[in-house]
């Protein structure tokens, strides 16, 4: 058997397909980041279709920085996996920006295996979210954190009251004061 050439295959030019052919772009304005305990990797929407990477740090002025750079790209909305503790400050600094954040679970945006870096991840959780393709974790109203923090603290006290009353120097006062 022959090898043909691509245009020889049927006579019509065969492209390497595409893909995200006959996607529509649900969220244009989408952002993806990557979220490492010391380094976060935004990836928002460029110019002509491109995908703009920046690397930002984790304290408060670095999230700051990250947030003004999301709003001159007119980013509207961000992806981030929803794993740790690292996402915390950026989500909430995120929201008291009037940026919409998405926490993803991380089995949602597994890639193939093979290389990975945290730039390809913030770009493929980008070109996920502008599609649609990301389900939005259930994340309560800042309220309700606040009532279900205080409600944790407490019943960490009430669980840990009675071995302080059974310790020695406290028997030892109410046996003195008797």
């Amino acid at each position: 058997m022959s090898k043909l050439s691509r245009t020889q295959r049927g006579g019509v030019p065969i492209s390497d397909p595409h893909p995200w052919e006959g996607l529509t772009r649900m969220q244009p304005q989408a952002a993806g980041l990557d979220i490492g305990a010391h380094e976060i990797m935004a990836c928002a929407p460029g110019p002509n279709d491109t995908q703009d990477v920046r690397a930002f740090g984790t304290y408060t002025a670095d999230l700051h920085a990250l947030v003004a750079w999301l709003l001159e790209r007119h980013v509207q909305t961000v992806a981030m996996e929803s794993t740790g503790v690292y996402w915390i400050p950026v989500f909430e600094t995120l929201e008291a920006h009037g940026l919409r954040g998405c926490l993803i679970r991380a089995t949602a945006i597994h890639r193939i295996p093979g290389r990975k870096s945290d730039v390809l991840d913030c770009q493929w959780i980008q070109t996920l979210h502008t599609y649609g393709l990301l389900a939005d974790s259930f994340r309560p109203d800042a309220d309700l954190i606040a009532l279900r923090t205080l409600l944790r603290h407490r019943a960490q006290l009430i669980e840990h009251r009675s071995p302080h009353t059974r310790s020695v120097p406290m028997q030892k006062a109410l046996t003195q004061t008797a």
